[in-house]
């Protein structure tokens, strides 16, 4: 399929083609008949992504800021390479679009394909031929409604929760100032809701189109004496701001218009430099309007089709874009005189010259269009043509299928197995399909899939990487090994006792292929040095491993114990498993306590004491309260009249018999992902033994469980 792209480094606006997506539970695969191109918040993005890098730092002082922080943690080379990376990440463009059901995920209620349907939100309802949409931002679509005008649902629900929030009442008078695409669509749902609507712009032109929604306009030069004479000197009991400046003026504006004790909502992006004087003399209310309404922002509402209470929250983004379909299907809202242009999606970089003001050409509401051949297939692979051969490898040679293109693996496998060789790149499957088809570009793959069935079943692919969500780590485990083939799982192996005990049996029961989990600080040069320093030390050992991890938002996937299963299990895998490492064994028994999360954390301010069968003690302190500029990891170890202290994998200081030796690495961090992969290909080639020993995998892994169980009941766990 054709899907528009921005691509952050270069500026770069393509029409690229990609897998079909997939849809993913909850949510329905809708083929789109018409987008919306925003002239606000998409021309933000691209005329960002068309800045220089120094126009880009000046725009962003705090990204900046977190780069030099990351920096003087991981070092130039690793930063670079990390920001480099996220900048060359394909933007999918486009939040407001109508089309045709065509396929339902698992669980999905009230929709099956050939249903018409109006599209929101950012990442889903994108600029694209397909796209995947959750249930509280789909709403049916009526016959008498075009998809071009259910386009504009989306945008008209923005402007209907900034009119909510001011509460008017039929026959008061709202003024709006600003008279673009929002500022047209919030005179003309005033007007459909019985207001007496004033308009204002700096743009003539902008004025006749406020009379046709039904607002009576002048010029900013007017305002003033014109909104007098309007409201008889009484003022407005409502004022929506939708311009889009960085300038104060329209707040100025918005104070002066408003009557006493009246309504002021900043709907579009403006400065807000409030004058307290009018603010203050009037006792004016401010209010700033968030979007389409309750539930934006919200991953449980919005991708988890959690929907609110009717009599908790009668307005929800999901009710306020129905609202404006009734609106459209019952003709009180004619959003037809705000079309100025129409492209083909295979025109679609015109679109954002228009709207970047390249062209120089007046535009108002510009739609993208698209093919709508009912028996178009639906074509989930997406052969790169800038790749090598696609034959079946030669008997003995290893060819690589890799589900998952998220951050990790853009930003450290590939790179990785790309540097490292030695293996064909045969495929990258994701459920997007944008996201693999980007790293079949990057990296070199042979076709990018939005299937991971399909991956799996192709029988030229003998090693699976799976990188994918971590609810997803388990099931394509097991489907890999029982096709026999090798596996590396990115941490973690399971998320629970019923999912580890699968994938225990079958490697008990001799699979074909090779687990490994991507347990890699336990390849990184500085902690294979400190392993050998303590060699033969003929006693137990005690070790402290320090994690100043940093506080995740509460939204976050990771903590979402189904589908991250909370950072113990998600991250606290990696520290359990380079103590095992040091010790030379999983552990035995484990006790967990924590602070109290207070409302704000996620049990992941917590110590863990492992005990191991020599007696060894091995300590992890995981902690999201800190500072992130403290570098992330710190392992200090004791034994046998020896001392050593890992710094971050920058620094390796070890002590003996009265002799410091200190190993540094200046410039970047090694944790060891490129040696794992390597001892990984190895053991695939030659047919074992796995690098990381299987009781460590599960061992180590049944571990962060009984941590968890501890945390919770207080009590020492076995393992």
């Amino acid at each position: 399929m054709k899907q528009l792209l921005k691509n952050l480094r270069d500026g770069q606006t393509i029409v690229a083609e990609v897998p079909v997506p997939m849809p993913r539970p909850g949510m329905a695969l809708v083929r789109t008949a018409a987008s919306l191109v925003s002239a606000g918040t998409e021309r933000m993005v691209v005329e960002f992504a068309e800045k220089n890098l120094v126009e880009k730092a000046r725009s962003r002082p705090d990204l900046v800021r977190q780069t030099l922080d990351k920096a003087r943690r991981e070092g130039l080379l690793s930063t670079a390479e990390a920001v480099f990376n996220r900048l060359d990440q394909p933007m999918a463009l486009g939040y407001s679009s109508a089309g045709t059901v065509v396929e339902v995920g698992t669980g999905l209620e009230g929709f099956m394909p050939g249903d018409r349907v109006a599209c929101a939100g950012g990442g889903f309802a994108v600029h694209a031929e397909y796209a995947v949409v959750p249930r509280n931002l789909l709403v049916h679509l009526p016959d008498q409604v075009s998809f071009e005008a259910a386009a504009f649902a989306t945008l008209g629900a923005i402007a209907l929760q900034g009119f909510r929030l001011a509460s008017p009442q039929v026959g008061e008078r709202v003024a709006v100032i600003g008279l673009g695409l929002l500022g047209l669509l919030s005179a003309g749902l005033a007007r459909a809701a019985g207001c007496q609507v004033f308009g204002v712009d700096i743009n003539p032109e902008r004025l006749r189109l406020g009379e046709q929604m039904g607002a009576v306009s002048c010029v900013r030069s007017e305002a003033e004496s014109a909104g007098r004479a309007f409201s008889q000197g009484k003022g407005f009991d409502a004022v929506l701001i939708c311009a889009d400046t960085s300038s104060n003026d329209p707040v100025e504006l918005a104070g002066e218009l408003a009557r006493d004790r009246g309504v002021v909502v900043a709907v579009g992006a403006v400065g807000l430099e409030l004058p307290r004087k009018t603010y203050y003399a009037k006792e004016l209310q401010f209010i700033v309007s968030r979007s389409y309404g309750p539930g934006r922002y919200d991953p449980a509402y919005e991708e988890g089709g959690q929907d609110y209470p009717h009599g908790y929250v009668r307005w929800t983004e999901g009710r306020n874009l129905q609202a404006v379909v009734d609106l459209l299907a019952e003709g009180k809202l004619d959003v037809s005189p705000l079309v100025s242009h129409r492209f083909p999606i295979d025109e679609a970089a015109r679109a954002y010259e228009l709207i970047t003001a390249k062209s120089g050409e007046p535009f108002l509401g510009v739609l993208l269009t698209y093919p709508q051949a009912e028996s178009q297939p639906i074509q989930r692979r997406v052969v790169n043509p800038l790749a090598g051969s696609q034959a079946a490898p030669a008997r003995g040679e290893l060819a690589l299928g890799v589900l998952g293109a998220g951050n990790y693996a853009t930003a450290v496998f590939l790179p990785t197995v790309k540097a490292a060789g030695g293996i064909d790149r045969a495929a990258v499957a994701s459920a997007s399909g944008l996201s693999a088809s980007n790293a079949a570009r990057r990296y070199g793959f042979g076709y990018a899939s939005s299937s991971d069935e399909e991956l799996l079943a192709d029988e030229k692919i003998n090693v699976v990487a799976v990188l994918t969500r971590h609810h997803l780590h388990a099931r394509q485990v097991l489907r890999a090994l029982q096709l026999g083939k090798h596996v590396f799982c990115e941490k973690p192996l399971a998320l629970n006792q019923e999912e580890l005990d699968q994938i225990s049996a079958v490697l008990e029961a001799g699979p074909a292929g090779i687990l490994t989990v991507g347990f890699n600080r336990r390849f990184s040069p500085f902690g294979q040095r400190l392993k050998a320093f303590l060699d033969g030390r003929g006693e137990p050992l005690h070790a402290h491993y320090r994690v100043n991890a940093g506080y995740l938002p509460d939204a976050h996937w990771l903590h979402d114990p189904a589908q991250g299963g909370g950072r113990i299990i998600g991250e606290g895998c990696h520290f359990v498993d380079f103590l095992s490492y040091l010790v030379g064994s999983p552990p035995v028994q484990v006790e967990a306590r924590g602070l109290p999360d207070a409302g704000r954390y996620h049990e992941d301010n917590v110590l863990i004491t492992l005990r191991y069968s020599d007696g060894s003690l091995g300590t992890v302190t995981y902690l999201a309260n800190g500072d992130r500029s403290l570098p992330k990891e710190r392992v200090e170890v004791f034994c046998a009249g020896r001392a050593a202290v890992l710094d971050d994998f920058r620094q390796l200081e070890l002590l003996r018999s009265g002799r410091r030796e200190v190993l540094r690495s200046r410039l970047r961090q090694d944790k060891g992902h490129r040696a794992g992969w390597e001892a990984f290909l190895q053991a695939a080639r030659m047919g074992g033994p796995p690098p990381i020993p299987y009781d460590h995998l599960i061992g180590v892994t049944r571990a962060t469980f009984m941590a968890l169980r501890s945390l919770r009941s207080g009590r020492a766990e076995d393992i």
